[in-house]
């Protein structure tokens, strides 16, 4: 696998990729360079037929700290168009993630503010240890969290997530949970385990089967459940009922044995 600056890329398990944000001196915060990786490595494994599932981690104390302070600085000086083509960049790499055909799993530790949480929420499991912590924490710096909040708003609803961003508040493992900014708190020595175990239920479903759950939810809002979107499910059902994948599905249950999509 390729070599990055900011990141590594490593095999967690046959079939599972891990990319680790790889700066602890600054408790993983991103800056241009490590916007650019993560965007490109999302990319590689994406299109690598042998990854079935992504683990995104940082390393050391802290999962990330969000935007380098070094990074913002310079971008409270540059020029508009600079800081939208910065933007976009940024943009374009959380949608990278969050549209990834594969699951994609957060494993969080320590800290988790502004952009850290974005990252999180981009995520389609979020598993944290029980010292993580999360803030939204951009109106600190007289900014606020106009590319995230989408990610953050559909990840724990519209008034946590504003309650979240006016008040910079930091919150624990626990209140993250509660609110489902994140799905599982374990121990911090346990962290691992709980992510291994996550990873092994989502590599038990049909890849085909969940690349259609993540393109069918995209296009699902909370809401009157309209002739539309009835129309919409129906003709997704019924073309997915057809397929190899789910043939050898229903063949493997009625067989008692492992599909042959699972790893052995």
């Amino acid at each position: 696998m390729s070599a990055y600056q900011t990141l590594s890329l490593t095999t967690r398990a046959p079939g599972v990729a891990q990319i680790t944000m790889s700066r602890p001196a600054v408790f993983n915060a991103f800056d241009e360079a490590m916007i650019g990786e993560l965007d490109a490595v999302f990319a590689q494994v994406i299109a690598d037929d042998s990854v079935r599932v992504i683990v995104l981690a940082g390393e050391g104390r802290h999962f990330s700290a969000g935007a380098d302070l070094q990074w913002m600085q310079r971008a409270s000086t540059a020029s508009r168009e600079w800081n939208l083509q910065d933007a976009r960049r940024f943009a374009g790499m959380l949608w990278r993630i969050a549209s990834s055909p594969k699951p994609v799993v957060a494993r969080i530790q320590g800290a988790a503010l502004g952009g850290g949480v974005g990252l999180a929420c981009t995520c389609d499991v979020a598993v944290a240890a029980d010292n993580a912590s999360f803030s939204v924490s951009e109106a600190k710096f007289g900014i606020l969290p106009a590319v995230i909040g989408p990610y953050v708003t559909n990840a724990v609803g519209k008034r946590q997530a504003l309650r979240l961003a006016l008040t910079t508040s930091r919150i624990g493992a626990a209140e993250a949970l509660a609110m489902g900014l994140v799905h599982q708190v374990t121990t911090l020595d346990g962290l691992d385990a709980a992510v291994d175990a996550a990873v092994k239920d989502l590599l038990a479903g049909g890849p085909n089967a969940q690349r259609e759950i993540k393109t069918l939810f995209a296009q699902l809002e909370v809401g009157p459940i309209t002739e539309e979107v009835r129309e919409l499910t129906a003709q997704t059902i019924s073309r997915v009922r057809g397929t190899d994948e789910a043939r050898e599905g229903f063949d493997a249950f009625l067989s008692k044995r492992p599909a042959n999509w699972i790893p052995q």
